[in-house]
C-alpha cells in the first residue's frame, strides 16, 4: 500500500510540474523570469503529502523553473473559491469540490486532472482504548466528521454503507468545521472523531 500512495504521489507532482511547464510556455512572450509563478491551495496539511514537501524543501521544483508557493486554504469549499478567484492556480483538495462548482452550472468550472491518494486517510480516535474496534461499536456513540458534503463525511459513509451499518443508529455530528475537528474533541465534543494525520497522532500523545 505504501508504495501505491508513493507512485500515485509521483504521478501526481509529475502533472503538477507539466502544467506549470504549459504555463510558462504560454507565458514566454510576456515574462522574461526564467521561473513560472504558482500558487498551490492545499486542503490541510497534513503527513500524506510528505512527498510534496519534501521536493518542496529539496528544491526540486526550483531545479524545473517553478516558483512554488504552498498556501494553506482549509476546507474544499475555499480552495475551489480560491482557484475560482485566481488566488491559486492548482488546489488540493477532495473531488467533491470540482462536481458542487459544476453542479451550480458555473461557466468556470473546475477541471480534475490528478489524483494523488488512492485512499483518504482517515482514523477513528475514542476517549477510551478499545481492542478489536468495529464500526458497529460507534452505535448509539456521537462522532463529528466535518460538514456533511466534505470528503471525510462522504468517505465515512460510504464506510458504513459497505459495513451494512444504518447511519440512522449513530449520533454523526457535521456541526465542526474540518479544521476545528481535533480542537472540539480535545475540548470536549463526541464520543469520537474521525481525523487525519498527523492530528490524529497529536491528540492521542
Amino acid at each position: 500500500m505504501k508504495k501505491k500512495y508513493s507512485v500515485l504521489m509521483l504521478l501526481g507532482l509529475a502533472i503538477i510540474a507539466i502544467v506549470a511547464l504549459g504555463f510558462r510556455l504560454l507565458n514566454k512572450k510576456d515574462n522574461q523570469d526564467d521561473n513560472i509563478k504558482i500558487n498551490l491551495g492545499e486542503v490541510t496539511h497534513s503527513v500524506f503529502y510528505a512527498p510534496l514537501y519534501v521536493a518542496i524543501e529539496e528544491g526540486y521544483f526550483e531545479d524545473e523553473g517553478i516558483d512554488l508557493e504552498l498556501v494553506l486554504t482549509s476546507g474544499a469549499d475555499k480552495v475551489s473559491a480560491a482557484v475560482l478567484s485566481g488566488d491559486v492556480q492548482i488546489g488540493f483538495a477532495g473531488a467533491e469540490s470540482a462536481i458542487y462548482v459544476y453542479d451550480k452550472g458555473e461557466k468556470d468550472y473546475l477541471q480534475i486532472f490528478s489524483g494523488l491518494t488512492k485512499r483518504d486517510g482517515q482514523f477513528i480516535l475514542g476517549r477510551e482504548p478499545k481492542e478489536d474496534f468495529t464500526l458497529e461499536d460507534l452505535t448509539g456513540k456521537e462522532i463529528l466528521v466535518g460538514r456533511a458534503s466534505g470528503m471525510p463525511a462522504l468517505n465515512f459513509l460510504n464506510a458504513l454503507k459497505n459495513a451494512n451499518i444504518d447511519p440512522d443508529t449513530i449520533d454523526i455530528n457535521y456541526s465542526v468545521d474540518f479544521a476545528a475537528l481535533s480542537g472540539s474533541f480535545i475540548g470536549g465534543e463526541g464520543d469520537f472523531v474521525d481525523l487525519f494525520e498527523d492530528s490524529a497522532m497529536i491528540i492521542t500523545l
